[in-house]
């Protein structure tokens, strides 16, 4: 056997993103640069680690075992770096966080000088409805959860670090000037949004049927939805600061407005923290409190 670690990555790239393309695309590789290394490690063995069919890319049951084997080989490849990282009185290793997806405007700004002041780590964040991330965190596949409601009904214990004030608002474009509630359409998230759960239980509670509801995915999608001048929508102020600013769109009072929920960094509570997460805990018990004054002029008011 003579196969190296950067074949094993290669077909690791590949079993995970099922295309030989797709996984050049994220090694940034050509194509038959990919290809030429998936032969060289298949040339490793006896059996079949792939079958093409109908022009598909399909990893046979051995190929799964190898991979299985290769990830494991992978991990502690990079932990013999992390180690001599550590030996230079250097922090690094994996931190992973998953995002609410309001929270991609707010979560960098706790990365950025942490991540500045330890080029080492490697980190992936990953962005998604509150629901999925919170299933993320659940199943242990990430270290810590960015999400706006804490975690309830659930037998696995969980920490949190309140970090920022989150204020939802009703807003339409500038160019409406007055609503009626009960004839305006809304524009909605999908189901499992943090947002769109705040917003269902505002209309609940205030009597509030509306004439029409329109769902998009994305928290994006919804804001440039409003800003064309259909409808209205209840969302989070701190994603809307540029609009506000130059006045595409503007805030609506009502009496029961604005919603407030707390954006927080949530992890398990049994869960064996590495050294990575904890200098991200602690780096945030220091420093969140100059960033909400610097980045968002929010304070904490509880």
């Amino acid at each position: 056997m003579n196969y190296t670690i950067h074949q094993l990555n290669v077909f690791a790239k590949i079993v995970e993103m099922k295309s030989v393309t797709k996984a050049a695309n994220v090694l940034f590789m050509t194509q038959p640069a990919v290809s030429i290394q998936l032969k060289k490690l298949q040339d490793q063995f006896d059996l079949p680690l792939t079958e093409i069919v109908n022009r598909r890319i399909f990893i046979t049951d051995f190929g799964y075992n190898i991979y299985e084997i290769a990830k494991r080989i992978l991990a502690e490849f990079e932990e013999i770096q992390y180690t001599c990282n550590d030996y230079k009185g250097l922090l690094s290793g994996k931190l992973k966080i998953a995002s609410a997806s309001t929270g991609k405007y707010i979560i960098p700004y706790y990365l950025s000088s942490f991540l500045e002041n330890h080029p080492s780590i490697d980190f992936q964040l990953m962005v998604s409805n509150r629901d999925e991330v919170v299933q993320m965190l659940l199943s242990n596949q990430i270290d810590f959860a960015f999400i706006s409601l804490p975690i309830d009904n659930t037998d696995m214990e969980t920490e949190e670090m309140i970090l920022l004030e989150n204020n939802l608002h009703l807003f339409t474009s500038s160019k409406i000037k007055n609503i009626d509630l009960a004839t305006i359409p809304f524009v909605v998230r999908e189901e499992g949004s943090a947002t769109r759960k705040q917003m269902e239980k505002f209309l609940l509670d205030n009597g509030i049927v509306p004439s029409k509801i329109i769902q998009l995915t994305s928290n994006e999608a919804v804001k440039q939805m409003v800003c064309s001048g259909y409808g209205c929508s209840i969302m989070p102020i701190l994603g809307m600061r540029y609009e506000l600013k130059e006045k595409i769109i503007k805030i609506h009072p009502h009496q029961n407005l604005p919603l407030k929920t707390y954006w927080r960094l949530v992890w398990l509570k049994q869960k064996k923290l590495s050294s990575v997460a904890k200098g991200f805990i602690k780096f945030l018990e220091e420093n969140y409190q100059s960033i909400n004054e610097n980045f968002f002029d929010i304070s904490i008011k509880k």
